[in-house]
């Protein structure tokens, strides 16, 4: 059965312009890595976390093993080994070095790995350039996910060197440009109703979509109100300031341990000396900004600080809503040089529903009614992961314009904060005085 996903007719049929813009994708990546030394691309700092210099050669990995090698004829792989260390997930494909052992192999070379990346290029712009028509109807859907991964990946990419490179007591900036000013603080929240109903949520056929975003369906939805902008620092470090990380009334059980395990007291990045608070970016460590948006923060954290305001977080098919009815831009990947989120307004408009912050949601992952994953290997995409995970949706500062998309899922466990995960509230549907008294 072939899966609707890769059913889609990218409109590549002007060869050239399906060569620009993988081009343009792999040239991208080669940009955000500009700043970085070979020992930086070399680290890992956790099991979630790889380095640099794998996600190089993975999304290189990818195009060689379900384009190159597939289909064009006299393809010589480039190293054998490399389907060995550069597989992440596909069973159907063969056996993968560690995930967490990543950051132990110091070889191969960066320089290797360059040289693997224009191998694979030089044969898929061949390939681009030489198939039939026949062959195109295959390849070309393939070529678009190959190139919807690899911005994937200049995501983790941007996120994971920003996990190594705050260790270092002195920690690197690898963007010159500054941070964004922001006023002292935006101001107060107002929020946006939005009326419910019998509503269609997923993706249609018509566009490119992961898998997991189909297929369209119905879904009841009560009438909501959902806040015009997501949560500032100067909103969540007063959570922090009134004993919000303290307080087991307000977390979740897990989130209770977990916190307790781990010593959580801040986002991850904050740093609180001598009455001052400081947040690395990757423009560098600065003095925390009251007017940005909260960001490194997990699903837990994201759901005491809504208990703590008396709302709740919102489910993915109301951030759905939200995005399809006010499509606001904040920051996103290629916008300038700037690599965090944007400040705040005061307009009580709609913000950065796209960009800026992923939004955590009240949703756990799992098929849509009557999802099927592709048939083969790429049918581990996504589908596997269906469980012990939460849905976060609107894209960030690290994901590319092109990339996200109402309909888009993200998915990270509840205690995972290293992605620029953020929160926006709703408005908690207060129960009837009669419930009450009851």
């Amino acid at each position: 059965m072939t899966h609707p996903a890769l059913s889609y007719r990218p409109q590549f049929d002007d060869r050239e312009a399906c060569l620009n813009r993988f081009s343009g994708v792999r040239g991208d990546t080669m940009r955000l890595i500009a700043g970085l030394s070979a020992e930086d691309m070399q680290i890992q700092t956790m099991p979630d976390v790889s380095p640099t210099k794998w996600h190089l050669a993975h999304v290189t990995w990818f195009f060689e093993t379900f384009l190159a090698k597939p289909h064009l004829d006299g393809y010589r792989a480039f190293d054998p080994g490399f389907g060995y260390l550069y597989n992440s997930y596909y069973e159907q494909v063969g056996q993968q070095w560690p995930r967490a052992q990543r950051g132990l192999l110091s070889r191969p070379s960066v320089e290797t790995i360059l040289a693997y990346r224009k191998h694979v290029e030089a044969a898929v712009s061949k390939l681009i350039r030489t198939a039939s028509g026949e062959a195109w109807t295959q390849i070309a859907p393939l070529i678009e996910l190959g190139q919807q991964h690899e911005r994937q990946h200049q995501e983790l990419l941007l996120t994971d060197i920003k996990h190594v490179l705050s260790q270092a007591p002195d920690p690197y900036a690898p963007f010159e440009s500054r941070l964004a000013e922001a006023p002292d603080a935006p101001a107060a929240a107002s929020y946006i109703p939005i009326e419910g109903g019998l509503v269609e949520i997923g993706a249609s056929h018509a566009d490119f979509v992961f898998d997991n975003e189909l297929p369209r369906h119905k879904r009841w939805q009560e009438d909501f109100e959902i806040s015009a902008r997501p949560v500032s620092n100067a909103e969540y470090r007063e959570f922090i300031e009134s004993g919000g990380y303290e307080d087991a009334r307000l977390w979740l059980s897990d989130g209770w341990a977990w916190r307790q395990q781990n010593g959580v007291r801040h986002p991850l990045y904050w740093q609180h000396s001598d009455g001052i608070w400081t947040e690395y970016t990757l423009h560098g460590l600065s003095p925390l900004q009251p007017g940005l948006p909260v960001c490194h923060v997990s699903a837990y954290e994201a759901a005491a600080f809504a208990e703590w305001k008396g709302e709740r977080l919102p489910t993915e098919t109301e951030l759905e809503l939200l995005a399809r009815q006010h499509p606001a831009e904040g920051v996103l990947l290629g916008d300038g040089d700037r690599y965090h989120p944007g400040p705040l307004g005061e307009s009580g408009q709609a913000e950065a529903v796209f960009g800026g912050v992923w939004e955590w949601s009240s949703s756990g992952y799992e098929p849509y009614p009557g999802y099927h994953p592709p048939d083969g290997a790429v049918g581990e995409y996504n589908g596997k992961f269906m469980s012990g995970q939460q849905v976060l949706r609107g894209g960030s500062c690290a994901t590319e314009r092109n990339h996200i998309r109402a309909t888009y899922r993200n998915f990270f466990p509840a205690n995972a904060r290293w992605q620029f995960s953020g929160i926006r509230l709703a408005k908690r549907t207060r129960p009837a005085s009669s419930l009450r008294s009851a």
